[in-house]
Protein backbone atom coordinates (compact mmCIF):
# COMPACT_ATOMS: atom_id res chain seq x y z
CA UNK A 1 0.00 0.00 0.00
CA UNK A 2 1.43 3.16 -1.25
CA UNK A 3 1.10 6.15 1.31
CA UNK A 4 0.53 9.58 0.57
CA UNK A 5 0.38 13.06 2.31
CA UNK A 6 -1.56 15.87 1.07
CA UNK A 7 -0.07 19.06 2.84
CA UNK A 8 -1.96 21.87 2.83
CA UNK A 9 -1.48 25.46 2.47
CA UNK A 10 -1.33 28.17 5.59
CA UNK A 11 1.41 30.82 5.51
CA UNK A 12 3.40 30.54 8.60
CA UNK A 13 1.37 27.66 10.07
CA UNK A 14 2.67 25.38 7.78
CA UNK A 15 5.44 24.58 10.45
CA UNK A 16 3.38 22.48 11.30
CA UNK A 17 3.55 20.19 8.52
CA UNK A 18 7.24 19.38 9.87
CA UNK A 19 5.92 18.17 13.04
CA UNK A 20 3.47 16.36 11.94
CA UNK A 21 5.32 14.37 9.49
CA UNK A 22 8.40 13.92 12.33
CA UNK A 23 5.51 12.47 14.52
CA UNK A 24 4.26 10.54 12.18
CA UNK A 25 7.57 8.81 11.17
CA UNK A 26 7.68 7.78 14.75
CA UNK A 27 4.58 5.69 14.36
CA UNK A 28 6.14 3.84 12.02
CA UNK A 29 4.53 5.74 8.84
CA UNK A 30 6.80 7.62 6.06
CA UNK A 31 5.00 8.74 2.68
CA UNK A 32 5.77 7.39 -0.78
CA UNK A 33 3.49 10.30 -2.16
CA UNK A 34 4.02 13.88 -1.21
CA UNK A 35 1.65 16.83 -2.75
CA UNK A 36 1.79 20.17 -1.75
CA UNK A 37 0.12 23.49 -1.50
CA UNK A 38 1.89 26.35 -0.60
CA UNK A 39 3.80 25.67 2.37
CA UNK A 40 2.76 22.54 2.34
CA UNK A 41 4.83 22.22 -1.09
CA UNK A 42 7.59 23.88 0.43
CA UNK A 43 8.35 21.56 3.86
CA UNK A 44 7.18 18.22 1.71
CA UNK A 45 10.37 19.10 -0.56
CA UNK A 46 12.73 19.70 2.54
CA UNK A 47 11.22 15.69 3.68
CA UNK A 48 11.69 14.58 0.04
CA UNK A 49 15.34 16.03 0.19
CA UNK A 50 16.14 14.07 3.55
CA UNK A 51 16.39 18.22 5.01
CA UNK A 52 13.65 18.36 7.27
CA UNK A 53 15.82 18.57 10.46
CA UNK A 54 17.92 21.46 8.69
CA UNK A 55 14.56 22.99 8.43
CA UNK A 56 13.02 22.65 11.36
CA UNK A 57 16.54 23.37 12.88
CA UNK A 58 16.60 27.13 11.21
CA UNK A 59 12.91 27.87 11.01
CA UNK A 60 13.00 27.53 14.70
CA UNK A 61 16.06 30.18 14.88
CA UNK A 62 14.31 32.41 12.84
CA UNK A 63 13.11 35.98 14.88
CA UNK A 64 10.96 39.26 13.60
CA UNK A 65 14.01 40.35 12.12
CA UNK A 66 15.29 37.07 10.59
CA UNK A 67 11.88 37.08 8.98
CA UNK A 68 11.74 40.87 7.56
CA UNK A 69 15.65 40.53 6.03
CA UNK A 70 14.38 37.81 3.91
CA UNK A 71 11.26 39.53 2.51
CA UNK A 72 12.32 42.10 -0.58
CA UNK A 73 9.67 44.48 -1.06
CA UNK A 74 8.03 45.72 -4.56
CA UNK A 75 4.72 47.00 -5.85
CA UNK A 76 4.91 45.29 -9.14
CA UNK A 77 1.86 42.45 -8.61
CA UNK A 78 2.50 41.87 -4.91
CA UNK A 79 4.15 43.48 -1.79
CA UNK A 80 7.29 40.62 -1.59
CA UNK A 81 9.28 39.98 -5.07
CA UNK A 82 10.29 36.76 -3.34
CA UNK A 83 13.72 36.91 -4.54
CA UNK A 84 16.11 36.95 -1.41
CA UNK A 85 13.53 34.10 0.01
CA UNK A 86 14.71 31.80 -2.22
CA UNK A 87 17.98 32.25 -2.03
CA UNK A 88 17.42 31.26 1.55
CA UNK A 89 15.85 28.38 1.33
CA UNK A 90 18.70 27.34 -1.65
CA UNK A 91 21.37 28.06 0.89
CA UNK A 92 19.82 26.03 4.02
CA UNK A 93 18.12 22.88 1.70
CA UNK A 94 21.77 22.74 0.01
CA UNK A 95 20.46 22.54 -3.84
CA UNK A 96 17.29 22.90 -6.19
CA UNK A 97 17.10 19.04 -8.41
CA UNK A 98 14.57 18.32 -10.98
CA UNK A 99 11.23 17.54 -8.97
CA UNK A 100 11.13 14.60 -11.75
CA UNK A 101 14.99 13.09 -10.51
CA UNK A 102 13.58 13.43 -6.70
CA UNK A 103 14.24 10.10 -4.82
CA UNK A 104 9.87 10.00 -4.26
CA UNK A 105 6.97 11.05 -6.44
CA UNK A 106 6.33 14.72 -5.60
CA UNK A 107 4.44 17.18 -7.15
CA UNK A 108 3.15 21.47 -5.95
CA UNK A 109 -0.24 22.70 -6.90
CA UNK A 110 -0.83 26.30 -8.36
CA UNK A 111 -3.39 28.32 -10.04
CA UNK A 112 -3.09 29.68 -13.06
CA UNK A 113 -4.16 33.49 -13.40
CA UNK A 114 -5.11 34.24 -16.25
CA UNK A 115 -7.69 31.05 -16.33
CA UNK A 116 -7.93 30.26 -12.61
CA UNK A 117 -7.30 26.74 -13.87
CA UNK A 118 -5.53 24.02 -11.59
CA UNK A 119 -1.54 23.39 -12.87
CA UNK A 120 0.02 20.39 -11.14
CA UNK A 121 3.92 20.97 -10.99
CA UNK A 122 5.29 17.80 -11.42
CA UNK A 123 8.33 18.43 -13.60
CA UNK A 124 11.42 21.50 -13.48
CA UNK A 125 13.36 22.81 -11.26
CA UNK A 126 11.87 22.06 -7.31
CA UNK A 127 12.63 25.55 -5.86
CA UNK A 128 10.20 27.18 -9.07
CA UNK A 129 7.61 25.26 -7.86
CA UNK A 130 7.75 25.86 -4.50
CA UNK A 131 7.96 29.78 -5.71
CA UNK A 132 4.86 29.15 -7.73
CA UNK A 133 3.14 27.59 -5.51
CA UNK A 134 3.54 30.01 -2.22
CA UNK A 135 2.78 33.11 -4.42
CA UNK A 136 -0.43 34.20 -2.46
CA UNK A 137 -2.04 36.96 -4.37
CA UNK A 138 -1.29 40.44 -3.04
CA UNK A 139 2.10 39.47 -0.44
CA UNK A 140 3.85 37.77 -3.30
CA UNK A 141 4.57 38.02 -6.72
CA UNK A 142 3.23 36.09 -9.26
CA UNK A 143 5.63 33.77 -11.24
CA UNK A 144 5.86 33.15 -14.92
CA UNK A 145 6.30 29.37 -15.57
CA UNK A 146 6.36 28.20 -19.61
CA UNK A 147 4.57 31.43 -19.99
CA UNK A 148 1.97 31.14 -17.82
CA UNK A 149 1.46 33.38 -14.38
CA UNK A 150 1.23 31.40 -11.73
CA UNK A 151 0.06 32.16 -8.36
CA UNK A 152 -0.76 30.18 -4.86
CA UNK A 153 -2.73 27.04 -5.14
CA UNK A 154 -4.69 27.40 -2.58
CA UNK A 155 -7.09 29.29 -4.30
CA UNK A 156 -8.07 26.17 -5.95
CA UNK A 157 -6.99 22.98 -4.25
CA UNK A 158 -5.68 23.78 -0.33
CA UNK A 159 -5.70 20.48 0.74
CA UNK A 160 -4.28 18.39 -2.61
CA UNK A 161 -6.04 15.19 -1.68
CA UNK A 162 -6.76 14.65 -5.47
CA UNK A 163 -3.39 15.34 -6.45
CA UNK A 164 -2.10 12.88 -4.34
CA UNK A 165 -4.38 10.05 -5.60
CA UNK A 166 -3.22 11.07 -9.12
CA UNK A 167 0.76 10.30 -8.48
CA UNK A 168 -0.29 6.98 -7.18
CA UNK A 169 -1.40 6.99 -3.67
CA UNK A 170 -3.46 4.51 -2.26
CA UNK A 171 -4.18 5.52 1.34
CA UNK A 172 -3.83 9.60 1.92
CA UNK A 173 -2.99 10.92 4.80
CA UNK A 174 -4.39 15.02 4.14
CA UNK A 175 -3.32 17.99 6.76
CA UNK A 176 -5.65 20.86 6.82
CA UNK A 177 -4.15 24.11 8.32
CA UNK A 178 -7.11 26.11 8.32
CA UNK A 179 -9.64 23.99 10.07
CA UNK A 180 -9.93 26.57 13.21
CA UNK A 181 -9.39 29.67 11.64
CA UNK A 182 -12.98 31.04 11.58
CA UNK A 183 -14.43 32.23 14.58
CA UNK A 184 -11.28 33.21 15.73
CA UNK A 185 -11.22 36.52 18.57
CA UNK A 186 -9.73 39.58 17.16
CA UNK A 187 -6.91 41.28 18.63
CA UNK A 188 -7.92 44.32 19.92
CA UNK A 189 -7.48 47.24 17.82
CA UNK A 190 -4.47 49.55 18.77
CA UNK A 191 -4.10 53.36 18.50
CA UNK A 192 -1.08 53.76 16.02
CA UNK A 193 0.89 57.33 15.09
CA UNK A 194 3.02 57.65 12.32
CA UNK A 195 6.31 57.94 15.27
CA UNK A 196 5.43 54.45 16.29
CA UNK A 197 5.91 53.38 12.34
CA UNK A 198 9.19 55.10 12.04
CA UNK A 199 10.50 53.66 15.23
CA UNK A 200 9.79 50.18 14.43
CA UNK A 201 11.88 47.73 12.53
CA UNK A 202 12.67 48.79 9.13
CA UNK A 203 11.18 46.84 6.50
CA UNK A 204 9.64 44.23 8.90
CA UNK A 205 6.49 41.82 9.13
CA UNK A 206 5.11 44.19 12.20
CA UNK A 207 5.48 47.35 10.25
CA UNK A 208 3.41 46.13 7.11
CA UNK A 209 0.37 45.58 9.97
CA UNK A 210 0.82 48.57 11.43
CA UNK A 211 0.42 50.81 8.84
CA UNK A 212 -3.02 48.74 8.19
CA UNK A 213 -3.75 49.82 11.59
CA UNK A 214 -2.96 53.19 10.80
CA UNK A 215 -4.70 53.76 7.58
CA UNK A 216 -7.91 52.31 9.21
CA UNK A 217 -7.60 54.65 12.17
CA UNK A 218 -7.14 57.43 9.53
CA UNK A 219 -10.71 56.51 7.75
CA UNK A 220 -12.94 55.13 11.06
CA UNK A 221 -14.79 57.38 13.50
CA UNK A 222 -12.95 57.32 16.28
CA UNK A 223 -16.01 56.23 18.33
CA UNK A 224 -16.01 52.96 16.88
CA UNK A 225 -12.29 52.18 16.79
CA UNK A 226 -12.24 50.01 19.70
CA UNK A 227 -15.71 48.01 18.04
CA UNK A 228 -14.44 47.57 14.78
CA UNK A 229 -12.07 44.61 13.80
CA UNK A 230 -8.31 45.60 12.36
CA UNK A 231 -7.64 45.79 9.00
CA UNK A 232 -5.22 43.01 8.51
CA UNK A 233 -8.13 41.25 10.62
CA UNK A 234 -10.52 41.74 7.89
CA UNK A 235 -8.19 40.42 5.29
CA UNK A 236 -6.49 37.69 6.70
CA UNK A 237 -9.75 36.47 8.00
CA UNK A 238 -11.84 37.17 4.57
CA UNK A 239 -8.68 34.60 3.15
CA UNK A 240 -9.85 32.34 6.00
CA UNK A 241 -13.23 31.75 4.82
CA UNK A 242 -12.85 31.77 1.97
CA UNK A 243 -10.01 29.07 1.87
CA UNK A 244 -12.39 26.52 4.06
CA UNK A 245 -15.48 27.00 1.40
CA UNK A 246 -13.26 25.77 -1.06
CA UNK A 247 -11.22 22.89 1.09
CA UNK A 248 -14.64 21.66 2.62
CA UNK A 249 -16.20 21.20 -1.13
CA UNK A 250 -13.03 19.84 -2.29
CA UNK A 251 -12.77 17.33 0.68
CA UNK A 252 -16.17 16.04 -0.37
CA UNK A 253 -15.68 15.41 -3.59
CA UNK A 254 -12.27 14.00 -3.15
CA UNK A 255 -12.54 12.37 0.70
CA UNK A 256 -8.83 11.25 2.16
CA UNK A 257 -8.59 8.30 4.16
CA UNK A 258 -7.19 10.41 7.51
CA UNK A 259 -7.20 14.04 7.74
CA UNK A 260 -5.26 16.10 10.44
CA UNK A 261 -6.61 18.85 11.63
CA UNK A 262 -4.12 20.98 13.79
CA UNK A 263 -5.72 23.86 16.10
CA UNK A 264 -3.71 26.79 14.97
CA UNK A 265 -5.92 30.05 15.84
CA UNK A 266 -3.44 31.77 18.13
CA UNK A 267 -0.94 32.03 14.65
CA UNK A 268 -1.32 34.43 12.60
CA UNK A 269 -0.78 34.31 8.56
CA UNK A 270 2.70 35.51 8.63
CA UNK A 271 3.83 34.51 12.38
CA UNK A 272 6.51 32.65 10.49
CA UNK A 273 8.81 33.49 13.79
CA UNK A 274 6.89 30.96 16.18
CA UNK A 275 7.86 27.62 14.39
CA UNK A 276 8.14 25.92 17.78
CA UNK A 277 5.13 26.45 18.96
CA UNK A 278 3.42 25.10 15.35
CA UNK A 279 5.40 22.53 15.16
CA UNK A 280 4.33 21.43 18.80
CA UNK A 281 1.04 21.72 17.62
CA UNK A 282 1.14 19.64 14.75
CA UNK A 283 2.80 16.49 17.00
CA UNK A 284 -0.39 17.13 19.58
CA UNK A 285 -2.74 16.96 16.71
CA UNK A 286 -0.88 13.42 14.94
CA UNK A 287 -0.99 11.71 18.78
CA UNK A 288 -5.08 12.19 19.21
CA UNK A 289 -5.10 9.92 16.17
CA UNK A 290 -2.29 7.42 17.56
CA UNK A 291 -5.02 4.57 17.35
CA UNK A 292 -6.00 4.96 14.17
CA UNK A 293 -2.37 5.48 12.91
CA UNK A 294 -1.83 2.11 14.82
CA UNK A 295 -4.21 0.32 12.68
CA UNK A 296 -2.62 1.91 9.23
CA UNK A 297 0.21 -0.37 10.32
CA UNK A 298 -1.84 -3.38 10.89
Amino acid sequence: MKIGFALGGGAARGWAHIGIIKSLAEHGIKPDIISGTSIGSLVGAAHVLGKLDKLEEWVCSLRRRDVAGMLDFTFGGGMIQGERLMKFLESHLGENPLIEELPIPFAAVATELTSGNEVWLQQGQLLSAIRASIALPGLFTPVCHENRWLVDGALVNPVPVSLCRALGADYVIAVNLDRYMIGKKFRKQKQVNVAQIEDDEASSVHSVKTWLSYIQQRFTNNNQQEDIPGLFDVLSTSVYIMQDRITRSRLVGDPPDLLLAPDLSDIGLMDFDHAQEAIDKGIDCVERHAPTLARINN
